[in-house]
């Protein structure tokens, strides 16, 4: 695998694992903590992007501030993919009951493998999330039974509101019950949030 990652075991019986995608700058272990908050006891499997951006961390290649290399999100997005395949299998964990948590650049990816790998999630919960396929209307797939979760801030300058409810439209357009929480800040992760989060992910 080219991936370096942390994998941390189920300490509960329920066969549900967290692949966590961190934003820009940070690594594998920056979202072990969030994801425990989420799912206490649940399975992580939490990836480093591959992209080197100025000595930052990211999952894709942008062609400045704020515009997506969209090939490259393309060919990221199916290089994580199959990681996450070979990771599933050389874990042992269920491949039904997979969900993917992401903030910012790592939301960004997750959506992507909603759209562009729709089956290896079943559910994903996306913090400060953008349309990832700039100026291209994504395929046609059936997400219907996978439901997401979006946190957007009203004040967010990094990812606007209209590409967090671009997001939501392109999803639930393609049959993904999707859950919009808008807060008043900005690029961040408040706890309101999480504490709505917390409760979607009890129902999955």
């Amino acid at each position: 695998m080219d991936f370096e990652y942390v994998h941390r075991p189920a300490s509960r019986p329920d066969g549900r694992t967290l692949l966590l995608l961190h934003g820009t700058g940070a690594d594998e272990h920056d979202l072990l903590e969030l994801g425990a908050a989420l799912a206490p006891g649940a399975a992580l499997l939490s990836p480093r992007g591959t992209v080197n951006e100025n000595g930052a961390n990211r999952w894709f290649r942008r062609l400045r501030e704020g515009v997506f290399d969209v090939d490259d999100v393309i060919k990221r997005t199916h290089e994580l993919g199959d990681f996450v395949g070979a990771a599933v299998a050389e874990h042992g964990l269920d491949p039904r009951r997979l969900t993917a948590v992401g903030f910012s650049n790592g939301a960004n990816i997750a959506a992507a493998l909603l759209l562009l790998r729709p089956g290896l999630l079943d559910s994903a919960a996306l913090f400060a999330a953008a349309a990832p396929l700039q100026g291209r209307e994504p395929e046609k797939v059936d997400l219907t039974g996978t439901s997401v979760f979006m946190g957007a801030g009203a004040a967010d300058f990094i990812t606007p509101m209209d590409q967090a409810r671009l997001l939501a439209a392109q999803l639930t357009e393609r049959g993904a019950d999707v859950r919009f929480h808008e807060h008043p800040g900005g690029h961040v992760l408040p706890p309101t949030v999480l504490a709505a989060a917390r409760e979607w992910m009890a129902d999955r």
